[in-house]
């Protein structure tokens, strides 16, 4: 199926960093805002690691990325997707991040996911020219022994650029 990328990136003038994921997943979709997914880990990793409350509304995520700077978007703008696996994308169309970068204070991306850093690789680094971190998946669908310990260890590396 294809599909669009139609959330707006969430970013302001004193982001630091920028977290990159593949595409909305179809739950982010229905819910339209990113991460939507209930199990998803993403919220709750990212509130563990800046020692604050459960995220529980849009808002709430935004004033907390923001509070953070905290820029938050995804490589692709539009791809052929089956359901939401990563996987099966075909045609891909990259997001276009110069909006983002010129007016904003990014000094280092993160990627969340295998798919999300090899498509950020191939068709934006040569864009940016802007190092870029992988990060584990939050997705359900990640769910080896330990991952709740591991996403919390390799998320704590965004403070580094926040602090």
């Amino acid at each position: 199926m294809l599909v669009f990328h139609t959330l707006m990136p969430i970013y302001d003038k004193s982001s630091k960093v920028l977290i990159l994921g593949s595409i909305p997943s179809v739950k982010s979709r229905e819910v339209g805002f990113y991460y939507g997914h209930p199990r998803n880990r993403f919220w709750s990793t990212l509130a563990k690691v800046y020692n604050e409350e459960i995220l529980d509304s849009k808002d709430a995520k935004i004033n907390f990325l923001l509070k953070h700077h905290i820029a938050l978007f995804d490589v692709l703008k539009s791809c052929e997707i089956e359901s939401s696996s990563d996987s099966s994308i075909k045609n891909p169309v990259p997001n276009d991040l110069s909006e983002i970068l010129n007016n904003s204070n990014i000094k280092v991306i993160f990627t969340t996911g295998n798919k999300a850093y090899s498509l950020y690789q191939k068709y934006l680094y040569p864009k940016t020219k802007i190092k870029a971190i992988p990060l584990p998946s939050t997705s359900p669908a990640n769910a080896k022994a330990g991952i709740e310990d591991i996403l919390f260890n390799e998320y704590s590396k965004i403070k580094d650029y926040t602090d």
